[in-house]
């Protein structure tokens, strides 16, 4: 990256043009917004000059010493990345960030280039180079403009810049000329040298802080510091404006025709809305591309620097713009209907889907892109669920069993990589995929049916688990036993909106005595019965009709409580249980585990949900 501050005249009269990306936003800036307060600045740099240079005069003093003694006005920065241009021809460059700025700069230069030539000024060539390149630069029409707008507004811009002034016209552009002209020739009827001050207080006094990117730099992460990451500017926006500016340059056809196609859905309030939590919140189109290159590269992708992977990829690719929105469109309807916001899909995948997406677990997002977007002639139904379903045990048998997700993101890379490479070698996707998450060991073990009993049978679940966490478990349990019992009472259930009740009071001592002799043996039976309180098979949901005042009650009293609540399939068993202890516990345990292993099998058969 070079950064450096320019005075104006520096960054507008070489041979040069400046490219507005085509789909950047509309310009915004007004004469009560912003173009006032820039020729009042200009005003008062024009002022401060003026009087330096009369006092410089009035002692006997050289004049240029006098201008480098005025202070200059800053006027912000720019973000420009270099863009290939012919041997010999003209500098091009995208203006990455501070479009608004430099096109009112080029209008206020027009402005004041209006009133030197109505004075006949000598100025005139000088300050027609900052908008101009010269005739031996011109190759075609746009060449001669040092700035070149988005493509919506490319009729308009030579107009707003031709000598012959509109006299009317309701564009920004057209009414920012008029305005910098009109105020222009207010501040040269004060006479003198009024107007040659102004031009070199514009020339050499207004600075900008240009910085150029380098094929290494990242324009997303310096955009963000530059805006004190405070801007609505994403990810997204930068892709967006690369491809479309790529295609540009390759002369690709219907650019237009294309954004509306296939990248307007992008614009939509439910793409920028964000999704995941802390530090890896991210709009969901900032999610889709970092999945679709993730996907198509078979490499992690980093959402913090994802304008400099995907242009990375495009320069190694060559793709063009149509290929690539093409692709992202059928990326972006697998993204739909994995969160279920797309057409309908069959019932084996929705719930799967839907399970993941409650639990946020982006990182298994590629893989199940990627398998939406195959064609079903080469990846058939079934084994596409069989696919799905073991991405989802392997990543629920590891939530019940308290495993760290530390790692998810480089496995289900390499889950993508195999499944990627069976289908290249035209083996079956699903064997692959189902193989290569057997095969992980350690921290990306697949947990088995052991494992998941031992864990019920021994760890904490209260406390350690997320209520979240905990509800998602109990709920799933207790739909599951809903759809094995044929006569169970119809109902959707939203089980985040159960409460988790302890069945072993969490205050049992007062209704809750253990049966030991001896101080001893009592302290051990104390300690061995705290244990228990907060396992699983000391768990359960019920709803708000649950009266929170009978929790520390004794069993016969709350065993009637929980009978209200057999609603839930959950909570029949132990109406009819005369007495709770510990090894009522355990063996809750072991009947919770074993419905999570039927909801959650781990099998290369195919899984049912």
């Amino acid at each position: 990256m070079q950064a450096n501050t320019y005075e104006l005249k520096k960054i507008l009269m070489p041979e040069r043009r400046y490219v507005i990306p085509t789909f950047q936003r509309d310009y915004e800036w007004t004469e009560e917004g912003q173009w006032r307060l820039l020729f009042d600045d200009l005003t008062v740099v024009t002022e401060r000059l003026s009087d330096a240079r009369e006092q410089a005069l009035a002692a006997g003093k050289p004049v240029a010493k006098a201008d480098a003694s005025v202070t200059p006005h800053f006027l912000g920065a720019v973000v420009c990345d270099q863009l290939p241009s012919a041997a010999g021809g003209l500098d091009v460059r995208a203006v990455i960030d501070g479009q608004q700025r430099l096109t009112t700069l080029q209008l206020l230069v027009r402005g004041v280039l209006d009133v030197l030539i109505e004075l006949d000024s000598k100025r005139v060539h000088q300050v027609r180079n900052l908008i101009e390149n010269p005739e031996w630069m011109i190759h075609e029409d746009h060449d001669r403009h040092k700035l070149w707008p988005r493509r919506k507004d490319r009729d308009v811009w030579p107009i707003a810049m031709a000598d012959t002034a509109p006299t009317g016209g309701d564009h920004l552009y057209l009414k920012a000329r008029r305005f910098f002209a009109n105020s222009t020739r207010t501040l040269a009827d004060d006479g003198g040298d009024t107007v040659n001050a102004l031009v070199d207080a514009l020339l050499d006094l207004f600075k900008l802080v240009v910085i150029d990117l380098e094929d290494n730099d990242d324009a997303q992460v310096i955009f963000e510091v530059l805006n004190g990451r405070q801007t609505p500017l994403t990810a997204a926006d930068l892709v967006k404006n690369l491809l479309f500016l790529r295609g540009e340059f390759a002369d690709e056809q219907e650019l237009e025709k294309l954004y509306d196609l296939y990248w307007s859905q992008f614009d939509e309030d439910w793409w920028k809305q964000t999704v995941g939590v802390g530090h890896a919140a991210r709009g969901r189109r900032d999610v889709l591309l970092s999945s679709w290159l993730t996907a198509v590269t078979g490499d992690e992708a980093n959402v913090g620097h994802l304008y400099k992977e995907v242009r990375s990829y495009l320069d190694r690719t060559e793709r063009s713009t149509t290929d690539v929105l093409r692709e992202l469109h059928r990326y972006a309807l697998a993204y739909r209907a994995i969160t279920g916001h797309g057409d309908p899909v069959p019932p084996a995948l929705a719930r799967p889907y839907r399970r993941i997406d409650d639990l946020r677990i982006q990182t298994a997002v590629p893989v199940l892109l990627w398998l939406r977007t195959i064609p079903e002639a080469e990846l058939p139904a079934p084994d596409h669920e069989r696919a799905v379903l073991a991405m989802e045990s392997w990543i629920f048998r590891r939530l019940v069993v308290g495993a760290n997700t530390r790692g998810y993101a480089k496995f289900f890379v390499t889950v993508l990589r195999q499944g990627r490479s069976a289908h290249e070698r035209g083996e079956p996707i699903a064997e692959a995929i189902i193989a290569t998450l057997a095969a992980g060991s350690g921290q990306t073990a697949w947990p088995s049916d052991a494992d998941i009993q031992t864990s019920f049978a021994n760890n904490r679940y209260y406390g350690w688990f997320s209520q979240e966490r905990l509800r998602f478990i109990l709920g799933t349990i207790d739909d599951r036993l809903r759809q094995e019992n044929p006569h169970a009472e119809p109902g959707d259930f939203d089980y985040q909106r159960l409460q988790i009740e302890h069945l072993l009071p969490q205050r049992w001592q007062d209704h809750w005595a253990v049966e030991a002799k001896g101080p001893a043996e009592i302290e051990l039976a104390q300690q061995r019965r705290g244990a228990y309180v907060d396992r699983i098979g000391n768990l359960t949901l019920v709803t708000g009709s649950f009266n929170a005042s009978l929790s520390n009650s004794s069993w016969e009293t709350k065993r009637k409580a929980i009978a209200d609540q057999s609603v839930l399939q959950l909570n029949r068993p132990i109406s009819s249980i005369d007495g709770w202890t510990e090894a009522q516990i355990d063996s809750r345990a072991s009947e919770l585990a074993e419905i999570v292993c039927r909801v959650w099998p781990k099998t290369n058969e195919t899984p049912t949900s």
